[in-house]
């Protein structure tokens, strides 16, 4: 299991020194999931603050589905934050998808996130 993890943060090391060459001045939208949930934020590395974030454990969400670990509670997840940083005039950011592959519930998040109105 120590093999896994190392490569999981392997990744995450590429994955984010590639992010800082890229978001100068921009917000992340990083993504977080586990067996059950799937989570997203929106942070300001320069300040150091989460200034939104949505996760497949909000009440409506939950409530909705009986298996909050798949792909349609991804989406939700993906156009609800899409909604929270449009509200806040959030735009733009840079997607930080830590040490995941870009595939499945992260991919589908992303692109949710996208159809929702972001750009990145």
């Amino acid at each position: 299991m120590s093999n896994l993890t190392s490569l999981h943060e392997r990744r995450k090391q590429r994955n984010r020194a590639s992010l800082r060459k890229k978001s100068i001045g921009k917000l992340r939208l990083s993504v977080h999931r586990s067996g059950k949930h799937i989570y997203g934020q929106i942070i300001d590395d320069n300040e150091g603050v989460t200034l939104t974030s949505a996760s497949s454990l909000e009440a409506d969400i939950k409530n909705k589905f009986k298996n909050c670990g798949n792909k349609e509670a991804a989406a939700v997840v993906g156009k609800l934050i899409a909604e929270k940083a449009l509200k806040k005039g959030i735009t733009s950011v840079v997607f930080d998808r830590g040490g995941y592959v870009y595939h499945g519930r992260v991919k589908t998040l992303a692109e949710a996130a996208r159809e929702g109105g972001l750009k990145f």
